[in-house]
């Protein structure tokens, strides 16, 4: 498990922007009106190979009797409880306020690392004006500007330096982890009994039984799988429950973890807004991904049904048009033992890895068919490509101009790729990278 890294501190303080700043680009919203961040935001970070999950939250107020803001603390508290080191950021142009020195209070009784961060110190003489701040028992303080970039590096050492380490476990690279997520009641654990063959965790038809994430071992053709049944993942403004929570960020963990991710939709409900912005975690973490339509046996039918059903899946994620797309029920087992076969496919296209030369000529065929637009009125050159890891597959093109590549001419070398190779199931990852002289 990836080590937690939680920034807390009063409304308006620059957390948002120390996020932005640490994980490398304009992920959380940022503005000088207090309040603007209300959920936790998560990024993933990996500094001198040390990966880590870093959380944004809103602002911490610790006495309020406003109910915006006493959600803000909640969700600000559960950060705190999840994580393993916490940043505790204040306002060096407001000086130390009673409200930071309550939350500092709280901190202290908190049994892990808390770095004491003094924000908008934009030069020398703001830095020798935080004396204040020492009152808060800190035995060091960080004083940074985030929207400048000043002293971030130093206090970023210091936090990968503190963070724990996993220790060496188990060889997993021959269990295949197979995530189940979705939005709650839409058959989840239902189709994980079905697909174990027995009643391993509990189903019922009141949304949120699930709280959990339930790993399960099991061999299929002398195959070993991982099933991880999660908890439903609601809309944000529909979590309310602090378990609930904890059930969300649970969920999105297993994600991470998985290496094959079903996206169970509802047939009788549809594609929803919400199936979308849980395929998009799924997305953004690399993660091979199927679509499996449950309840598909209690809609009344006709010849056009699963190719309507398959365009507005397509229409609704457009950036998932590799995923595979099953029909099922599990409640009478329709088309189940497919999941399993798909599941195998689409582990081998993410794990695959193309040789250099036979991926070499269809890039410079795709080049030549297809050149990249003139930046600035200059050519851009690409010169070869080399794939670099699995997991999923991942590609370094070597260019004159990295900074000259339009999104849409990424795809379409991405598109060239899975033309040529396949790559099922799997996204794929471009990374560009100007030549060594």
């Amino acid at each position: 498990m990836k080590p937690i890294v939680a920034i807390v501190g009063r409304p308006n303080v620059g957390k948002s922007t120390l996020f932005n700043r640490i994980i490398g680009r304009r992920k959380a919203m940022v503005d000088d009106q207090p309040g603007v961040t209300r959920d936790r935001n998560y990024g993933n970070v990996e500094r001198f190979d040390v990966p880590f999950i870093l959380i944004d939250t809103g602002g911490f107020e610790p006495v309020t009797n406003d109910r915006l803001l006493q959600q803000m603390r909640e969700q600000s508290q559960l950060a705190m409880d999840e994580a393993d080191l916490i940043l505790f950021v204040m306002d060096g142009r407001d000086g130390l306020t009673p409200a930071d020195s309550e939350v500092a209070e709280m901190l202290r009784r908190v049994a892990k690392p808390v770095f004491f961060v003094v924000n908008k110190i934009d030069g020398d003489k703001q830095e020798a004006g935080i004396g204040d701040f020492y009152g808060l028992g800190a035995e060091h303080l960080f004083a940074v500007s985030a929207e400048h970039n000043r002293g971030v590096g130093e206090l970023m050492d210091e936090v990968v330096a503190a963070l724990p380490r996993g220790g060496a476990g188990e060889d997993e690279e021959d269990v295949t982890k197979i995530a189940v997520v979705g939005r709650p009641n839409v058959g989840k654990s239902s189709l994980v009994n079905r697909l174990l063959g027995f009643e391993r965790v509990v189903a019922n038809p009141t949304p949120g039984t699930t709280r959990d994430s339930v790993d399960t071992l099991f061999t299929c053709n002398k195959k070993r799988y991982m099933l991880i049944d999660t908890a439903g993942i609601r809309r944000k403004g529909k979590t309310t429950r602090k378990i609930e929570k904890y059930s969300v960020v649970d969920s999105l963990r297993s994600i991470e973890r998985a290496d094959v991710v079903l996206i169970v939709l509802n047939a009788e409900e549809g594609v929803t807004e919400q199936d979308s912005k849980i395929a998009g975690y799924a997305y953004e973490a690399g993660r091979g991904c199927i679509f499996v339509v449950n309840k598909w046996d209690a809609l009344a039918k006709d010849n056009a049904s699963i190719g309507t059903f398959v365009e507005r899946i397509r229409m609704e994620f457009k950036y998932l048009p590799f995923a595979p797309i099953l029909f099922v029920s599990a409640l009478t087992g329709q088309r189940i033992g497919r999941i399993i076969a798909e599941v195998d496919t689409v582990m081998a296209q993410y794990t695959r890895r193309v040789q250099t030369a036979e991926l070499n000529k269809v890039f410079t065929d795709a080049v030549a068919e297809h050149h990249p637009p003139l930046f600035q009125g200059r050519r851009v050159k690409l010169y070869y490509a080399t794939q670099v890891s699995t997991r999923p597959p991942t590609f370094i093109v070597f260019a004159n101009r990295t900074d000259a590549i339009h999104f849409s001419y990424e795809r379409y070398l991405a598109n060239r790729l899975r033309e040529a190779f396949g790559f099922t199931g799997t996204p794929l990852r471009l990374l560009f990278k100007g030549r060594e002289r």
